[in-house]
C-alpha cells in the first residue's frame, strides 16, 4: 500500500513526481505531499488530503521548483488522513525530508527519546518519528559524524525495528537521494544522466525499463551519474540490473472506463498469455521453466500447504481441490497471516505454495519464510517479476497476466487458478495419471479462454440483471466443491467494490445457521454448474426458494430445470468440474463490478482499502 516516487537529475521534479503518484492511485491511498529541493538548497513541500488531484492543484497554484525531490501517496495507520499527517516528512530543523512506507513498530520509544532531547513531534505518525531521528543523529546527536546524511540513516536504521522502504533527501545535499528497504519494495530506475526511485514499476516504466530492486536491509546513494548500493551495516554491494516486464501501454485505460473493467475483459488473453509455452499438446505434458530443476521431485513431496491472503487465498482453496483430486497428494490452505503467528507442523517431503499477485504482501512474505524455516521447499505463484516472494522461494512460476491495476483482482485470480491446475496435473501426471487423461484435462484448459470470450459477450445482459438486485443490502453465495471459494471470491468482490455485504458459504452449511437470514427477496447468488454436487445444491435452491429468497444461479448451458427453478440465470459454458471455477468466476466479477457502478461507487480505489498490503 502507499506509494513513492523520488528523482534526482536535469528535468524539473515535480511534474514527474505528480504523474508517478498517478500511476500508483491504484494502490490505495488518502492523502498525498511532495517535497522538492531548489538551487539555493530550499525545501519546498506541499501536502493535501484526498486525491492526487488536489495535489496537482495546489502546486498550480505554490512552486514547487528543483531537480530533486520526492512524493507520496499516504494510506493512514498511524494517525489520522491529515495535512499533518501527510507525507513527506521533516526533521526538526526542517533540513532533511522523508516519505516512508511500512510501519516503524517502536515509534513511541524513539518518540519519547526524542522529547527528552527537545524535539516534540509534528505529526500523530510513526513516520515522522523516523525523520526526526534522522535528522537529530545527522546533527550530531552522539554519532560523531556530523553533517554525514548517509551515516545518520545507516544509524537511524539501525535503531528502528519493523517494515520500511523509504527515500531521503537533504538541502544540504542537493544532488543526492537515498532510498532503503526492509520488507516494503523500492527500486531504482536507471536513466541516461537521472535516477527516479518508486514503489513500484508503474511509476518509473515512462522514463525508464531499466531498474535495480533493493533487497532487504539494503540501501542505495542516488545521484545524477551513479548509485551506490550496500547494507545498511555499510557492506558496498554489486547490484545488477533489470528490465521491466511491464510497458506502457499496459497500465492505461485503453478506452475502458474502469481498470477493473478492462481487466475483466483481458483475461482470455491474459490467460493464454499464462498457459502460452506450458501445454506440450504433441506430448500431453505441462512445461514449467520455472520448475525446471525440481519437476522429478514433484513425484516425492508427501504434502502441499498452500498459503496467501484475501482473493489469493481462495484460489488456493481451488488449488487444495485440485492437487488432491489430481494429484493425490494431502493439501492444505492457510491465511497467510495465521500461518506467521502459529507454530506449524511441517513434516519431511512438504511443498509449500505461496499465492501473491505483486508478491509484496506483507504477511505471505513472512509465511514464505517461515515455510522455509521449518524446513518446506517453497513455490511462488506471482505475477509481479523480481518481486519479494519471486526472489526468496526456492523455485517459481510467474502468472503473465499483465499488470493488475484494479484494487479488486480479477485476472490475477484466473491466471491463479491455471497456474495451479498445470502444477497439479503435472504433479499427477508424475504420480498415477494417465498420458489421455492428462491430454484430456491440458486440452479442456487450453479452451478455457475462448469458453471465457463467451461468457464476457454476454455482459450488457449480467449488468441489467444485477441493477435489479442493486439496492439490497445482504446477500449470500452458495456452492459446493470446488466453486464453494469461487461463492467466497464472488462475496469478496461484492463487499469490497460495492460495499454490499455479502457472505460466501459451502451450499450444505446453510441450513445450520445462516439459513435464518434469508428473508423475502434476498438475493442468494448460487454457482451450480453440472458436476456431482449438483443434485445436492439443487436441494439447497429448494431451501431458499421454501423461505422466498431470490435465486441467481450460474449454470451449466443448457440446464432448463435451474431455468425453471431461479429467478435469473447466468448460463456458463460447460468444461470440466474441475475447471469450472475458471468460467463460473467471471459472472461474479461482472456482478460485482455492475453493483459498483450503479452505486456510484469508486471502482478501482475503493475505500480503505490497497491493492498490495505491504504492511501487517
Amino acid at each position: 500500500m502507499c506509494g513513492i516516487v523520488g528523482y534526482v537529475g536535469p528535468r524539473p521534479a515535480a511534474e514527474l513526481l505528480v504523474t508517478g503518484l498517478r500511476r500508483l492511485e491504484y494502490r490505495g491511498y488518502d492523502s498525498a505531499g511532495i517535497a522538492t529541493l531548489d538551487g539555493d538548497r530550499v525545501l519546498h513541500r506541499h501536502r493535501t488530503v484526498g486525491e492526487v488531484d488536489n495535489l496537482a492543484r495546489k502546486l498550480a497554484a505554490e512552486r514547487a521548483p528543483g531537480t530533486t525531490g520526492i512524493a507520496h501517496t499516504r494510506w493512514a495507520t498511524h494517525g489520522a488522513p491529515t495535512q499533518r499527517n501527510a507525507h513527506p516528512h521533516f526533521d526538526a530543523s526542517g533540513t532533511i525530508a522523508v516519505v516512508h512506507n511500512g510501519i516503524i513498530e517502536n515509534y513511541r520509544s524513539i518518540r519519547a527519546f526524542l522529547t527528552e532531547q527537545g524535539i516534540e513531534p509534528a505529526s500523530e505518525t510513526d513516520t515522522e518519528a523516523l525523520a526526526q531521528l534522522i535528522g537529530y543523529l545527522y546533527h550530531d546527536g552522539g554519532n560523531g559524524e556530523s553533517g554525514n546524511l548517509l551515516a545518520s540513516v545507516r544509524r537511524a536504521l539501525h535503531d528502528v525495528r519493523g517494515t520500511f522502504g523509504l527515500v531521503v533527501i537533504s538541502r544540504d545535499h542537493p544532488d543526492q537521494l537515498i532510498a532503503a528497504r526492509r520488507g516494503s519494495p523500492v527500486l531504482v530506475g536507471v536513466g541516461d544522466g537521472e535516477h527516479v526511485v518508486a514503489s513500484d514499476g508503474a511509476a518509473v516504466i515512462e522514463h525508464t525499463r531499466q531498474v535495480v530492486y533493493l533487497d532487504d536491509n539494503e540501501l542505495a546513494l542516488l545521484t545524477r551519474d551513479g548509485l551506490r548500493a550496500s547494507t545498511i551495516d555499510d557492506i558496498p554491494l554489486s547490484k545488477s540490473v533489470s528490465t521491466l516486464e511491464v510497458r506502457l501501454q499496459e497500465i492505461e485505460l485503453d478506452g475502458h472506463r474502469h481498470h477493473m473493467s478492462k481487466e475483466i475483459h483481458e483475461q482470455p488473453a491474459a490467460l493464454r498469455n499464462t498457459l502460452r509455452g506450458r501445454i506440450d499438446q504433441n506430448e500431453g505434458t505441462v512445461v514449467l521453466g520455472g520448475l525446471a530443476d525440481r519437476e522429478r521431485e514433484l513425484a516425492r513431496y508427501q504434502r502441499v500447504i498452500l498459503t496467501g491472503c484475501g482473493t489469493a487465498w481462495h484460489a488456493g482453496l481451488i488449488g487444495e481441490y485440485l492437487f488432491e483430486e489430481l494429484a493425490r497428494v494431502p493439501a492444505e490452505v492457510e491465511y497467510a497471516s495465521e500461518l506467521r503467528y502459529r507454530n506449524p507442523v511441517i513434516q519431511r517431503n512438504t511443498l509449500g505454495i505461496v499465492l501473491s499477485q505483486s508478491g509484496e504482501t506483507a504477511d505471505s512474505v513472512a509465511a514464505l519464510r517461515e515455510l522455509q524455516l521449518k524446513g518446506a521447499t517453497t513455490l511462488g505463484i506471482v505475477n509481479v517479476v523480481g518481486s519479494s516472494i519471486a526472489r526468496e522461494t526456492d523455485s517459481g512460476v510467474y502468472l503473465h497476466v499483465g499488470p493488475e491495476i484494479g484494487v479488486a483482482s480479477t485476472k490475477a485470480f484466473t491466471g491463479q487458478v491455471a497456474v495451479l491446475a498445470l502444477l497439479a496435473i503435472n504433479m499427477g501426471r508424475r504420480r498415477h495419471l494417465s498420458p489421455e487423461r492428462t491430454a484430456g484435462l491440458l486440452r479442456q484448459l487450453d479452451e478455457i479462454p475462448a469458453k471465457i470470450e463467451r461468457i464476457l459477450a454476454m455482459a450488457d445482459a449480467i449488468r441489467d440483471l444485477t441493477e435489479r438486485y442493486v439496492e439490497r443490502e445482504n446477500w449470500l453465495y452458495l456452492g459446493r466443491g470446488v466453486n464453494y471459494p469461487v461463492a467466497l471470491e464472488g462475496a469478496l468482490k461484492l463487499k469490497e467494490i460495492s460495499y454490499i455485504h455479502a457472505e460466501g458459504l459451502p451450499a450444505a452449511e446453510m441450513k445450520h445457521g445462516p439459513i435464518a437470514l434469508i428473508d423475502r427477496g434476498m438475493p442468494v447468488v448460487v454457482v451450480a454448474p453440472r458436476d456431482h454436487t449438483y443434485d445436492k445444491v439443487v436441494a439447497n435452491i429448494e431451501e431458499v426458494k421454501g423461505r422466498a429468497g431470490s435465486i441467481i444461479a450460474i449454470a451449466t448451458e443448457g440446464d432448463r430445470h435451474l431455468a425453471e427453478l431461479a429467478d435469473a440465470i447466468i448460463y456458463v459454458p460447460k468444461t470440466h468440474p474441475l475447471l469450472s471455477p475458471l468460467v463460473t468466476t467471471i459472472p461474479l466479477q461482472l456482478m460485482a463490478y455492475y453493483a459498483a457502478l450503479a452505486r456510484g461507487h469508486n471502482v478501482d480505489r475503493p475505500r480503505n482499502l490497497a491493492k498490495s498490503v505491504t504492511v501487517e
